[in-house]
């Protein structure tokens, strides 16, 4: 009787998936363009709140941190609320956030509302996995997953250069009124779209807590630090590889993020793809792949046509990643996933933090630009051993 009932309950599921699918991806659209459209509004946002560049470039380093800290605590105060409910109220944070930060009139608050944005951050990719996942049949899980993440992906490739060309023509302030607007459709198509669902796991915070005893969990989110975190050794310098060893203009940077994009746009949506027919094969092979195309970056950087083919390669490669190691996280923690889930994303940020760095300690030590690349493939080639070793355990057993 239980599966005729669930057989009969699918295709209704089914028929709702691409809706509420279409509704979390925008939330991670805004979610992506706040993180990220930073980075090319930094000269503006100085300017007019006469701080450093240095300074404020705090405002990345400080929504890192928000979301590796707000990603376990804004997920543990959830454990007992419905899943829906909790990504509407994840996305009305993010939005006190960005208006906050739209009307911030001196640079601290801006800090803070940057801060307050981060802490939604991980906890809402973290309890979206799980519902994408449970909104389709299991054998397309992953593809659920990387659906999902498109929404961060589409940020990349068009949001961030439409939302830098808006802050400098309109002042920084307008593209924070957007991504709040954003937020708030968002906010709307998950209440109407997003169906409810009901928590199978059972303890609340004691049963999320329960599943980082196993080792498998732990070995799932290393290799996701390792393995993010060696794309953007690489990607954080890109820039200045672009313009001093490749020898482009600096009107180039644009194109070339856009390609960087659109290979992260390709490499979640295969990844996500392959991941439903073999989650370990397509994580190691995506990272064994990783780690050739770093190693080869630090010789093609130095030629144009072979340098933009290889950053094309760093995105799809790189992203290729993420559903395979999300849905790895979700398996191995299936009976308490939230918590594991949204710590799988503050990793994705410790990861990021860490390779930036320990590249940047490379270039001031002389190693030259191309450093970070060689560091990126040794973390890559890390995570793929620990990757072998975690399928080394599940044979074992």
């Amino acid at each position: 009787m239980a599966i005729t009932a669930e057989a009969a309950a699918s295709p209704a599921r089914t028929q709702r998936a691409p809706l509420a699918l279409a509704a979390l991806a925008l939330g991670a659209f805004g979610i992506g363009l706040t993180e990220f459209v930073i980075v090319g509004l930094l000269g503006t946002i100085g300017n007019d709140l006469s701080v450093s560049i240095p300074t404020a470039g705090l405002l990345v380093s400080g929504y890192a941190v928000g979301v590796a800290i707000g990603a376990p605590i804004m997920t543990a105060a959830g454990t007992r609320v419905p899943r829906k409910t909790m990504l509407m109220i994840l996305m009305g944070i993010f939005i006190v956030g960005n208006l906050l930060a739209a009307l911030a009139p001196d640079y601290g608050t801006l800090m803070a509302g940057r801060i307050v944005s981060a802490l939604t951050h991980g906890a809402f990719f973290g309890i979206g996995s799980i519902v994408a996942a449970d909104l389709v049949a299991p054998d397309r899980k992953a593809s659920a997953i990387a659906m999902m993440f498109t929404g961060l992906t589409a940020a990349n490739v068009a949001g961030v250069p439409l939302g830098t060309f808006l802050g400098q023509q309109f002042g920084w302030r307008s593209t924070f009124w957007v991504v709040s607007a954003i937020g708030v459709v968002a906010l709307l198509a998950v209440a109407s779209l997003v169906p409810s669902q009901p928590r199978t796991e059972q303890g609340g915070l004691r049963g999320e807590l329960t599943v980082f005893r196993r080792p498998q969990v732990w070995l799932a989110l290393l290799v996701t630090a390792l393995g993010f975190g060696a794309v953007f050794a690489a990607f954080t310098f890109l820039e200045p590889i672009i313009t001093e060893v490749t020898a482009l203009p600096d009107t180039a940077v644009s194109w070339i993020l856009v390609v960087f994009g659109l290979g992260l746009f390709l490499g979640n949506v295969v990844g996500g793809k392959l991941a439903d027919r073999a989650v370990m094969p397509t994580l190691c092979g995506s990272l064994a792949a990783l780690t050739a195309v770093l190693l080869v970056f630090t010789a093609t950087a130095h030629a144009v046509v072979p340098a933009i083919i290889t950053v094309f390669a760093l995105g799809a490669f790189g992203f290729a990643i993420v559903p395979a190691v999300q849905m790895r996280v979700l398996d191995k923690a299936a009976d308490g996933p939230a918590l594991a889930s949204a710590s799988n994303i503050s990793g994705f940020n410790i990861g990021i933090a860490a390779a930036s760095w320990l590249g940047g300690e490379a270039i001031d030590a002389g190693l030259g630009l191309t450093a970070p690349s060689w560091i990126g493939a040794i973390m890559a080639a890390a995570a793929l051993a620990v990757a072998l070793l975690s399928a080394a355990l599940d044979r074992r057993r």
